[in-house]
């Protein structure tokens, strides 16, 4: 079948009429910048690339699960509606999804986009916004600077504003999406004139020209231009249609193996809308419980391989027919088990912002999956020993980089470690697994004297600075309260300038400046207490704390250590205090004994 053309305005009145997205596509990922480049280069007339559409028949439209495109786009958003297929003309977009979405949000939708410096859940940091243009900016009046030898022309004047912008001597916006009001070149010709009319008394004849010259090119493109040039396929047979649809978006958005592991699972999981279940859970995950986290479907979809007891490496060819279907069976207990370990690390403090590896809370959630119980559920000494020693073995795991690089191996060692363990025990197993992986990874998995120097040099503003932190401390539960990393000597007593002011000598200004951010000047409090700290000097301080604070911090009782210009002797002194903190943590936390040979 030939390529066929049709004009924008043809295109948006057919989508989410006609035109919908299938399961096999990945949300909407472009940016509100290229959503404005796409705009610039139709108006240049540049080409934009063709699309591939697939005709679905009649018989075969009610198989298929399909989505709307988004209209009113938020940024970072995953989810599109789910589209009904029954009593209409079915068309699906195999290639084209982030322009077609960009014209689509730029001609009748709008853009809600986070607001610079603000929080994500702040409601005042989202804006939403729509597309203008504004009608005197011409591109080809313009000159090219001279400090560049760019032969790229300067942009149309499109942008994207939250309220209507004002126009003035020097401005002509209107909204792009106001020229699908006008198909009739009459009312076309009477909005040009009313517009036109806006201008002030004072313009001149270039400025009225720039401005028509410019509607007039917005009404060819959007009304009269044959500009969407795609292909359709008619043939019903599905792989052929995945093979194209890899192939076709093969050079544009990276497509990950999870958006075609996504394709092959919904195609078989008949009874569900898979991709509406791993996107919801996806979420859950990520935004519905205590703590953020930042799990992606690669994650969730590598989880369903192992804790099916699979082939876990991810590759297309574990996801064979038979697969999928003993996915599909035990894909409620595999959400199960992912929400509890999240729950459980959760509780530890550990989420997106120092979580430096995934594929660590897989053997979690395969001991969880098997053991099929809930450790935060009861304070039994099973379920808190078991809780601790998961903490231990997933922060040290995590602090040695056990999971970095390409871990299968590393996944499928403690995979065989725990399986076998829990023949005999439902305990964790610290010691087994430590052993194993330290064989695999051929060094210490756990705090060992070979890894703890290593350890020691961490510095403030490291990810995992505060999973050090946590392990000095009897607190198991740091998921309720907010904990900040504090300098106990505040960074500003620290500060190069503060202490040139004060006199002290360069040679002891960079001694000093260099022990500021080292584990030894740096403690866990809650947050309350922070603030209430701020930047008062730690010697007077201090002094308003009882006693038990020095043990519960690891702070030298020494009071000569406590100035600021013994700062380096304060710190060497806590660190040796935090090194045996660590040594006594390579036991079992219910039995004391060594927990890895």
């Amino acid at each position: 079948m030939p390529y066929s053309t049709a004009t924008i305005a043809t295109t948006i009145d057919k989508i989410n009429q006609e035109y919908f997205l299938p399961a096999i596509q990945r949300p909407f990922v472009w940016t509100p910048d290229q959503m404005v480049a796409l705009f610039d280069s139709l108006m240049k007339g540049y080409p934009i690339s063709s699309f591939l559409f697939w005709d679905v028949a009649p018989e075969n439209k009610m198989n298929w699960q399909i989505y709307k495109f988004a209209e009113n786009f938020r940024f970072g958003e995953v989810h599109n509606e789910i589209a009904d297929p029954a009593g209409r003309k079915l068309t699906l977009v195999l290639d084209g999804q982030q322009r077609l979405t960009s014209m689509l949000i730029g001609l009748r939708g709008s853009f809600t986009v986070k607001a610079k410096g603000k929080r994500w859940d702040s409601a005042s940091a989202w804006q939403r916004k729509r597309l203008y243009i504004d009608l005197l900016v011409d591109p080809s009046q313009i000159p090219k600077s001279e400090d560049t030898e760019d032969d790229i022309e300067h942009p149309y004047g499109f942008e994207l504003f939250e309220n209507v912008p004002q126009s003035g001597p020097a401005n002509l916006w209107i909204a792009v999406g106001e020229i699908l009001n006008y198909p009739e070149p009459g009312r076309f010709d009477a909005f040009v004139e009313g517009t036109l009319e806006r201008l002030p008394p004072t313009r001149n004849w270039t400025v009225v020209e720039t401005a028509k010259r410019n509607l007039q090119r917005l009404y060819d493109l959007i009304w009269v231009d044959q500009i969407v040039s795609y292909y359709t396929e008619t043939n019903q047979d599905y792989d052929r249609v995945l093979g194209i649809f890899v192939r076709a978006n093969d050079g544009g958005t990276k497509l990950s193996k999870s958006d075609l592991m996504l394709s092959m699972i919904s195609s078989k999981w008949t009874d569900i809308s898979a991709r509406e279940e791993i996107y919801n859970f996806v979420e859950t995950l990520n935004s519905r419980l205590d703590r953020k986290n930042d799990v992606n479907k690669d994650f969730v979809m590598k989880a369903c391989l192992l804790l099916s007891d699979l082939d876990h490496v991810y590759q297309v060819k574990n996801f064979t027919n038979k697969n999928l279907e003993i996915m599909r069976g035990n894909w409620p207990h595999i959400q199960r088990s992912l929400k509890r370990t999240f729950q459980l690390v959760n509780s530890f403090g550990i989420d997106r912002e120092n979580l430096t590896s995934l594929n660590a809370l897989l053997p979690i959630a395969y001991y969880l999956h098997k053991l099929d119980l809930d450790l935060l559920s009861a304070t039994t000494p099973f379920f808190v020993t078991n809780a601790e020693r998961i903490r231990r073995w997933l922060i040290a795991a995590l602090l040695n980089r056990v999971f970095g690089g390409t871990s299968d191996s590393t996944i499928g060692a403690a995979k065989n470690t725990i399986a076998s363990a829990m023949q005999g025990s439902k305990d964790f197993p610290l010691g087994e697994l430590n052993t194993a992986l330290s064989r695999q990874i051929k060094r210490p998995s756990y705090i060992a004297s070979e890894t703890l120097e290593g350890i020691m040099e961490l510095q403030y503003g490291s990810r995992q600075m505060f999973l050090l932190l946590s392990l000095l401390y009897d607190n198991k539960s740091w998921g309720s309260t907010a904990h900040h990393i504090d300098h106990i000597f505040p960074q500003s007593r620290v500060d190069r300038k503060h202490l040139m002011k004060n006199n002290v000598p360069m040679s002891k200004i960079e001694e000093l400046v260099s022990c500021a951010n080292r584990i030894g000047n740096l403690q866990l409090l809650v947050g309350a207490e922070n603030l209430e700290k701020n930047n008062a000097t730690f010697e007077d301080w201090i002094r308003t704390r009882d006693h038990s604070f020095l043990a519960k911090h690891l702070i030298p009782e020494d009071e000569h250590l406590w100035s600021i210009m013994m700062l380096p002797r304060f710190v060497a002194e806590r660190e040796q205090r935090i090194r045996q903190k660590l040594s006594s943590l390579q036991g079992d936390p219910e039995f004391g004994v060594e927990a890895a040979e």
